[in-house]
């Protein structure tokens, strides 16, 4: 038996390191392009590994940086994606908090409806989401947050909730007795054991917002704001070609900082999935 069960744990093994290899490949593809000279990127030559003659260096990322308003649009999603993270995370705690410790029929029905919206295709809101952000202003970087807390909110308390299930209530009424009104008890108390669920649902929602197209396309003017997924559609060179090795030198700046955070994050979104959908 204990045999049979290291046969499987080396197949699986091999099995998800096949996987992995599969995943990475794609991103490996485009570094190794990035590193190539302009002539040198085509179909022929695009799975071969850059030579003597075809290195270009870092020229690409030069280009890339100081063309197309590289760095606008770098400001642009970080904007986006600190605001829209922070509110997520700020709101959607406060309101699982406030699901899990009232028990009526309304919190529970504002429960489903979050686990609810999960399920609803964006495609099925984007047209009407496109013309009610017009309406009410909310085609800017400053306050597009507001859109990305609703879509991303199912998620957020869903998991919040899970985990905030596991906290002893008793922890919280001997911070009522010793003077602590509702709001000190969840920032002072609450907030700082939700660190995991925090962590993990901050880097999901931050993967999510940071390489979102669809949406800022439907609600920003691409004339004036372009977040770095949009600028890398838009990528052209003279008379309109494209130019592919600043647009894959583009693509590698801006899949890195968020690589970066997850592979520093990845323990704590185990933690926290696992916290938020299993304990409750």
């Amino acid at each position: 038996m204990e045999n049979r069960k290291k046969t499987t744990d080396n197949i699986w093994t091999v099995f998800l390191a096949i996987l992995a290899v599969a995943y990475c490949y794609p991103v490996f593809m485009i570094l190794i392009n990035s590193l190539k000279k302009e002539r040198a990127i085509g179909t022929g030559n695009i799975f071969k590994l850059p030579t003597a003659e075809t290195f270009n260096g870092l020229a690409h990322y030069a280009a890339a940086i100081n063309s197309q308003g590289f760095l606008k649009s770098l400001g642009f999603s970080l904007l986006i994606t600190v605001t829209s993270v922070a509110a997520i995370l700020l709101f959607c705690s406060m309101c699982a908090w406030y699901i899990t410790r009232v028990q009526n029929r309304f919190t529970k029905a504002l429960y489903y409806l979050f686990v609810f919206s999960m399920v609803v295709p964006f495609q099925m809101v984007m047209f009407t989401l496109s013309q009610t952000a017009d309406r009410l202003g909310l085609n800017r970087p400053v306050n597009i947050w507001i859109i990305y807390l609703g879509f991303g909110a199912g998620l957020a308390v869903f998991m919040f909730a899970g985990f905030m299930k596991s906290i002893p209530l008793e922890i919280e009424e001997a911070s009522m007795i010793d003077g602590c009104n509702p709001l000190q008890t969840f920032f002072l108390i609450v907030l700082p054991i939700l660190k995991p669920t925090l962590v993990s649902v901050g880097i999901l929602e931050a993967m999510w917002v940071w390489n979102d197209y669809l949406l800022p396309t439907l609600v920003l003017d691409i004339r004036k704001y372009k977040t770095i997924p949009m600028l890398i559609q838009y990528f052209r060179g003279g008379y309109g070609k494209v130019a592919m090795g600043p647009m894959m030198a583009s693509i590698m700046l801006t899949i890195i900082p968020i690589i970066i955070v997850y592979l520093a994050g990845q323990k704590h979104i185990i933690k926290g999935v696992a916290a938020g959908a299993v304990k409750g």
